[in-house]
């Protein structure tokens, strides 16, 4: 089983090498915004909601090495909204209702979800376009709607939704270290 499990990660892996442009197009885009005063804003469910906040933690803290701290927002770290939006709006409005207080134009939404089908997390999306924000998905395999709907995706094709969730985090972590690279905080 552990055998099989570490496997499926090696193939996933293999896989998402040719999503290396990809994902240093975004490190320099999303250096870019943040260095000019933009945000970056997450949102997930359950795991993909560990994921994005592992992502806007790397930003506002560090990840390898010190430098600024840089605008990110997880969007379901907010437990009061989270709870009111659900409550007087329903939950498929629990991200984009952020969304439209948070977000600006230029700003980018990094959208997570290993089904692709996270009705909240879609209308997030949606929302952010209206916006004029930069949408990124990080989704599980393709076709889905959050891929069709966003301005660029990384759908990892793997079985597994942990094997898919596993390889976020991977990418989120090539992400920063290519954006403190940009930033020049990194060889």
């Amino acid at each position: 089983m552990i055998e099989e499990h570490f496997r499926a990660l090696e193939d996933a892996l293999r896989r998402m090498r040719s999503a290396a442009p990809t994902i240093e197009s975004w490190a320099v885009h999303l250096t870019g915004v943040l260095t000019g005063g933009g945000r970056l804003l997450a949102c997930g469910n359950g795991g993909s909601a560990a994921e994005a906040q592992h992502l806007t933690g790397e930003l506002v803290g560090r990840f390898c090495h010190d430098r600024q701290p840089l605008s990110a927002i997880a969007l379901h770290a907010d437990t009061s909204a989270a709870t009111a939006i659900v409550n007087d709006y329903g939950e498929h409005e629990l991200y984009a209702r952020q969304v439209r207080a948070h977000g600006r134009p230029g700003d980018v939404l990094m959208a997570l979800s290993t089904s692709g089908r996270s009705q909240n997390v879609v209308t997030a999306a949606k929302v952010a376009h209206e916006i004029g924000m930069v949408t990124w998905a990080l989704t599980g395999p393709d076709p889905n709607p959050l891929t069709a709907l966003c301005d660029d995706a990384i759908a990892v094709d793997a079985d597994h939704v942990a094997t898919v969730q596993e390889m976020h985090l991977a990418i989120v972590h090539a992400m920063c270290a290519h954006l403190d690279r940009t930033l020049g905080v990194a060889a």
